[in-house]
């Protein structure tokens, strides 16, 4: 009867630590890299909002150092992430009855270079955009532009987080 149950415990085990291979909770898997790189992404749209080139270049390197292993770099980083604002725009969504805005939407975009020296077919250029609504009554600025531009940035790194590493 021993026997059986150590018997039955290796085979657990053994079908235990062997079943999935690398994972974590993140989706990245197993990363061939060990360095990334971010570099300052410029601000090319026709609106410009001073600093938020800054902003999303931090906030882009935050997420990869907070959710991989991988060591940032300033320069020959395994992977490498560039790339520019390409729009900045402030549009009407719905209207009162004396044509006045009810409600605007800030759309940001994002063009995103990917480039990973380990394997080049993972390489990738694509935009990435999101938007926040606001109260057309109100001016964006200050505390409402921070949270506005800190809801388009979280989903816009995520995005790109999730396209170059994660995979899904």
């Amino acid at each position: 009867m021993n026997k059986v149950i150590k018997y039955i415990l290796i085979v657990v085990t053994a079908t235990t630590f062997s079943g999935c291979g690398p994972y974590n909770f993140t989706g990245t898997g197993k990363i061939d890299a060990k360095t990334f790189q971010v570099n300052y992404f410029q601000n090319t749209a026709e609106l410009i909002e001073p600093g938020i080139e800054r902003t999303f270049t931090l906030e882009l390197q935050d997420i990869i150092q907070n959710q991989t292993n991988l060591n940032l770099v300033n320069s020959g980083g395994d992977l490498m992430y560039e790339g520019e604002i390409t729009e900045y725009r402030i549009t009407p969504m719905t209207a009162t009855a004396d044509q006045r805005a009810a409600q605007n939407r800030l759309t940001v975009k994002v063009m995103v270079r990917f480039t990973n020296k380990n394997k080049e077919e993972d390489d990738f250029e694509k935009p990435f955009s999101f938007f926040y609504d606001y109260n057309g009554n109100t001016q964006l600025v200050g505390s409402q532009l921070t949270t506005a531009l800190d809801v388009i940035f979280e989903r816009i790194t995520q995005d790109v987080f999730n396209e170059s590493l994660a995979k899904w």
